[in-house]
């Protein structure tokens, strides 16, 4: 989570070297983020990149909060918009996170997968998808209420495979966040830091097994409650291509953390696949905002 405000302190020591006219110090931090740029790890992309391709399609990803089932948001009217935005972008797939059935949702794809727990307040994951499922399950994460699934879909007579996951969340509300901490509440923080981070590497290698007999194609979508900078993620990425950094712009943003910018909903598409165009919407209808991806061959 540090990453980013690292690199930009480096920008601010570059314009105040500058300007106090010391060119060593200006020359190291100047380093840092051609490194950082190098290695896209910069976490501000200043261009985008649009194709207008018509044998493309659209893969969303979005964590829903449950439809703010809870109202967490002053609104009765969350899953209308939520419903109707999806309507209007018209993603041929979309994966859900924090899914639940809800009658203000009427989204009438073809083929849905979903694999709920709960029993009368089931919720868990979805994908919705306008080409035909021939193939689908779920990876079952033990001890945990968060999970990964997995379809296999039929698209101009080849087989590609999407994933939806959810890695374990590390159960720190922004809200709840008090810096004055005494070395008990710390202690606690580093335990429940601890088991998350432990369980997130559980989950990501029992995916890495699942992903690595793939046959097919895959892109992977979801939420991975981590950054871009973390373990989860670069072993989650390994040979794919983020659509982020591929063609998005800005800080690709997906949560906010007291206000501090972070992206942790992620598509991930094979390189087989060429990236159009990335998206991320700046709706506030849940405590994650959707990404869309357009992808061709």
């Amino acid at each position: 989570m540090a990453v980013p405000l690292l690199l930009f302190a480096n920008v601010a020591f570059i314009v105040y070297w500058l300007l106090s006219g010391i060119k060593k110090q200006f020359l190291l931090s100047f380093f840092c983020i051609l490194l950082a740029i190098g290695l896209s790890i910069f976490p501000y992309k200043f261009n985008s990149k649009t194709v207008v391709s018509g044998g493309s399609f659209a893969v969303m990803t979005y964590n829903v909060r449950l439809f703010n089932k809870y109202k967490w948001i002053a609104s009765e009217e969350v899953p209308a918009k939520i419903s109707s935005f999806i309507k209007k972008e018209n993603p041929d797939i979309i994966a859900f996170q924090e899914f639940k059935h809800d009658k203000e949702v009427d989204l009438n794809y073809p083929y849905v997968y979903e694999k709920l727990n709960g029993g009368k307040r089931a919720n868990g994951l979805a994908i919705l998808s306008k080409y035909r499922i021939v193939n689908q399950g779920s990876l079952d994460f033990e001890n945990s209420n968060n999970n990964a699934i997995f379809i296999d879909i039929i698209r101009n007579n080849d087989t590609i495979r999407i994933y939806n996951v959810h890695l374990e969340s590390f159960g720190i509300r922004p809200d709840s966040v008090d810096l004055n901490i005494d070395e008990r509440k710390s202690k606690r923080l580093i335990y429940r830091l601890k088991k998350s981070f432990t369980k997130q590497q559980v989950q990501v290698e029992k995916f890495m097994e699942h992903r690595n007999n793939c046959p097919y194609k895959i892109i992977i979508s979801g939420d991975f409650n981590n950054t871009a900078f973390s373990w989860a993620y670069l072993k989650l990425k390994n040979d794919l291509n983020d659509t982020y950094v591929e063609a998005g712009k800005g800080f690709g943003k997906t949560y906010s953390f007291n206000k501090y910018p972070l992206r942790i909903d992620f598509i991930l598409a094979d390189k087989k696949f060429l990236v159009n165009e990335h998206k991320n919407y700046q709706i506030e209808l849940s405590d994650h905002e959707p990404v869309l991806a357009r992808l061709s061959y």
